[in-house]
């Protein structure tokens, strides 16, 4: 038992040895490797040896950020000269849509300002127009192709033409039947006197106003030619030249008014024309409906000819309907009055003519220069709306 003991007690001693030892050692060599946490990069060789590794770490740091911020504004330069062009441009095409956008918004502003009154303007110049000429406005001009007439159609306007002449030979025969039926009373010789006093001077009144109307023609025709209404001018010419010829006529006749029986002959018919009544014998009623027939004749070759110029429709601003005087000799009615119904059947003759139908007239069988076109005599009678005197 005691030699285990010294036995314990020299091992202990000698394990306390050798620890010492082992710490001694430890202290004067440094350990090979170092410990993770303190391990630094291997030293450049120009490095100075003086300076310890932390500052040698911090050094590099320094170094590194400062190459990675030169890197960095670099990298920005190169971006902004590149960008620098795109942005221009997109800056300028900026702008170019700004203005174009503004633009239509400015030229737009004044837009419905300036339509309402170009708008209240043509209306009001319609008004005028219709006022002055006392007439519904017209239909829309029809196209061509509504000129080409069927077969069927022609038919029916050869059966309306002569049922319309088979009305006129009625309503003639009627009147001279009514005619024949009154007796032929004859007026005082002061009456008769009378009557052709007033009659020389409505003449004379006529070859005064000759010269208006000839100015008057001049000026219309150089508006035809500005225009370029090669037909209507052509048949206001021919309106003129036989409204020279009747004018001619009437200059050089000589008339006996003693001998003419509308002078002495009373009274048989009575007609309206707007508010008023007046009084006619069957000389008169002949010169009413001459001048419509006159008026009705050269509406159609008006209105034919402003379609073939490709014209509006406009029977208001030709010459003949102007001038309303051709087929007037001075005698049996006032100017102003056969004036009137010559426009009335111009009216009327004009529509046809433009739109190519026969709705108030028809084509005179027996030819002629001066009366091509005949208006139908019911519409004449319509129109003058006349009755019978009775005794």
């Amino acid at each position: 038992m005691i030699i285990q003991t010294v036995a314990f007690v020299f091992t202990t001693l000698l394990g306390s040895g050798v620890a010492v030892a082992g710490m001694q050692g430890q202290s004067e060599v440094p350990p090979a490797t170092p410990p993770p946490a303190q391990t630094v990069p291997a030293q450049n060789p120009d490095e100075s040896t003086d300076e310890t590794p932390e500052e040698k770490k911090k050094k590099k740091q320094h170094q590194e950020q400062q190459e990675k911020q030169r890197a960095q504004q670099e990298q920005e330069a190169k971006k902004h000269a590149q960008q620098a062009p795109e942005g221009q441009k997109q800056q300028q095409q900026k702008q170019k849509e700004a203005q174009q956008a503004q633009q239509p918004q400015e030229a737009q502003q004044p837009q419905p300002a300036q339509q309402p009154q170009k708008a209240q303007q043509e209306e009001q110049r319609d008004q005028q127009k219709q006022a002055a000429q006392k007439t519904p406005p017209p239909p829309p001009a029809a196209p061509k192709q509504q000129r080409q007439q069927t077969p069927e159609q022609v038919k029916q306007q050869q059966l309306e033409a002569e049922r319309q002449k088979q009305e006129d030979q009625k309503l003639e025969q009627q009147r001279q039947a009514q005619l024949r039926q009154l007796k032929q009373k004859r007026i005082s010789q002061q009456e008769q006197q009378e009557r052709i006093r007033r009659q020389e001077q409505q003449l004379a009144l006529y070859r005064q106003n000759i010269k208006l109307r000839e100015d008057l023609a001049e000026r219309d025709a150089h508006i035809l030619r500005q225009q370029n209404r090669i037909e209507h001018l052509r048949f206001q010419e021919q309106y003129e030249a036989r409204l020279r010829a009747q004018q001619a006529q009437l200059t050089q006749a000589r008339y006996d008014y003693n001998n003419d029986p509308y002078y002495y002959t009373a009274p048989q018919f009575r007609y309206r024309r707007g508010n008023q009544y007046y009084m006619t014998n069957q000389y008169g009623m002949q010169k009413l409906e001459q001048a419509m027939r006159a008026g009705y004749n050269e509406g159609y070759h008006a209105g034919r000819a402003d379609y073939q110029d490709h014209w509006r429709y406009d029977y208001g601003s030709a010459f003949a309907y102007k001038d309303a005087n051709y087929g007037y000799d001075g005698r049996y009615i006032a100017q102003d009055e056969y004036n009137h119904y010559f426009r009335e059947g111009f009216q009327r003759g004009y529509e046809d003519g433009y739109y190519g139908r026969q709705k108030y007239g028809r084509k005179n069988d027996s030819g002629g220069i001066n009366d091509e076109w005949l208006i139908a005599g019911a519409v004449v009678a319509a129109i003058i709306g006349y009755e019978v005197l009775k005794d």
